[in-house]
């Protein structure tokens, strides 16, 4: 059994700036979700399971709580923004989200080929800040580039993963409308 090594920050991230796509607030970050993570299902990389977010309260200055709740039906579902607004912390009835985290399993191909799955493989977060909305994509393992944490060319590896994590990219663009903003060079596929 191969044991995928994870990063403790982002090997690569991608930004969307969806001021201009989608209005700010909840729902509208759900229903962004629901349509990225249905891009990245497609291509194996990230199946929906949990749903996580922090609460803050601007008063205060930071966050007084973390919530995560199980998804059981579709982010976008009426049931599952009723669910969020359900779990705000009952001492702060003032408390807020900025965004969440979109969490779930991918599938990765070793150099043989053969396939495995991978908890938390891509992360994708939505902002649901008042001034507008984002998103980012992360990844986590050195699966995508040609060289593996250690520094050794690993080329079946690669090949087997990078072209369908660029196909996803490319395809979330057009769904979204939106060039992706690589935060760093190497998240250039």
């Amino acid at each position: 059994m191969s044991l995928l090594m994870r990063a403790p920050q982002a090997c690569a991230s991608w930004f969307w700036d969806l001021e201009d796509y989608a209005p700010p607030g909840l729902r509208s970050a759900l229903t962004v979700a629901a349509r990225m993570s249905a891009v990245l299902r497609k291509h194996d990389l990230l199946q929906p399971t949990t749903l996580e977010w922090h609460w803050f309260v601007p008063a205060l200055g930071g966050s007084v709580g973390k919530s995560s709740v199980e998804l059981l039906r579709p982010l976008d579902d009426d049931w599952t923004v009723r669910r969020v607004e359900e779990l705000r912390p009952v001492a702060f009835p003032e408390a807020e989200t900025s965004g969440f985290h979109v969490l779930g399993t991918g599938e990765w191909s070793d150099a043989d080929g053969a396939r495995h799955r991978e908890e938390r493989l891509v992360e994708l977060t939505v902002s649901a800040e008042p001034l507008g909305l984002s998103a980012d994509v992360a990844v986590f393992h050195d699966v995508w580039g040609p060289f593996d944490f250690r520094g050794s060319p690993h080329p079946a590896v690669h090949r087997h993963n990078a072209p369908r994590l660029a196909a996803a990219l490319r395809e979330l663009e057009t769904v979204l409308g939106v060039p992706a903003e690589p935060e760093d060079a190497s998240a250039r596929l």
